[in-house]
């Protein structure tokens, strides 16, 4: 995979994570299916983790060229 779409899909992940995480702790208020529901908290702090992880390999990539 190219380093840069890598280190792009990355920050997706880890925005969308940290706002799946926020909807889950009912701090941004949104669908009635993910407001306030633990589960969706979990998932999204798991998506961002697994979204960083792909940011710091894509830039330790890059940086080794």
């Amino acid at each position: 995979m190219n380093k840069n779409l890598q280190a792009g899909l990355g920050v997706l992940l880890v925005l969308m994570g940290v706002i799946w995480t926020l909807q889950g702790l009912d701090v941004i208020k949104g669908s009635a299916l993910m407001s306030g529901k633990t589960l969706w908290a979990v998932i999204g702090a798991i998506v961002a983790i697994a979204g960083a992880l792909l940011v710091a390999r894509g830039v330790r990539a890059r940086a080794s060229r």
